[in-house]
């Protein structure tokens, strides 16, 4: 997923890059209507978690690949998409400039992909499941964990869309097997990300359920919030 330098040809990367510095833009305009004492903390701790946790990578052995978190789904349980896509653009930024972990040239691909498309993914999945799903523990859990898995593998559709305008490399029109093969190895990274989105949400959710911006946010008008720990507000 971190597109390295020469992958993508230049102008599909510019154009990118333009694309992503608008929704970086929007990100900005909207998420200070978000920003509070109490949401500012958090995405600092929130990007902070996301960069430690993408340094430890696990295996992926029926693809002969390794994965790590995103963050995408992570970043908008807990402080919302427009924050969150702001977050996991700081940490690709970091790794691409300190670590090398993807082409600085790349950037406006990775962020779209990770922050941008991913998170985007993410978050309306979460509002349609938290609409559906029971606000306790386990619905939690369930909504976390397929927000997660799926946002991944739309990301990673993403970078096939990229490759098919402009990739470097001729696949002899075989795009939908490059599409294939990206989506079954991101849906097995997917349920990595699912799990540990899941587990630090529901974590979270059950000492401080307040910072969790979904449950915040994300309400049936004609129902009151229920807390995951239990009881009603």
């Amino acid at each position: 997923m971190h597109i390295s330098n020469g992958i993508i040809d230049g102008p599909v990367a510019a154009i990118f890059a333009a694309l992503a510095l608008a929704g970086l833009t929007a990100c900005v305009l909207r998420g200070r209507r978000d920003l509070d004492d109490r949401l500012a903390p958090m995405a600092g701790l929130v990007a902070a978690f996301i960069f430690a946790v993408q340094m430890l990578n696990f295996p992926i052995f029926t693809a002969g690949v390794s994965g790590h978190l995103l963050g995408g789904a992570l970043a908008a349980m807990l402080v919302g998409p427009w924050v969150g896509a702001l977050c996991v653009s700081v940490v690709l930024v970091v790794q691409a400039l300190v670590f090398g972990d993807g082409g600085v040239a790349m950037l406006g691909l990775n962020i779209t992909n990770m922050a941008l498309l991913g998170t985007a993914a993410a978050y309306l999945l979460i509002a349609l499941l938290l609409r559906v799903l029971p606000r306790t523990r386990a619905g939690l859990s369930v909504t976390a964990f397929v927000a997660a898995m799926l946002s991944v593998v739309v990301a990673s559709q993403g970078f096939v869309v990229q490759y098919w305008l402009g990739g470097t490399t001729d696949l002899g029109g075989n795009l939908a097997g490059l599409a294939g093969t990206m989506a079954g190895t991101h849906l097995l990274i997917g349920i990595g990300e699912g799990l540990i989105t899941a587990t630090t949400v529901l974590t979270v959710a059950k000492v401080r359920p307040d910072l969790v911006y979904a449950l915040r946010s994300l309400r049936t008008p004609a129902t009151p919030a229920v807390p995951v720990a239990g009881g009603v507000r």
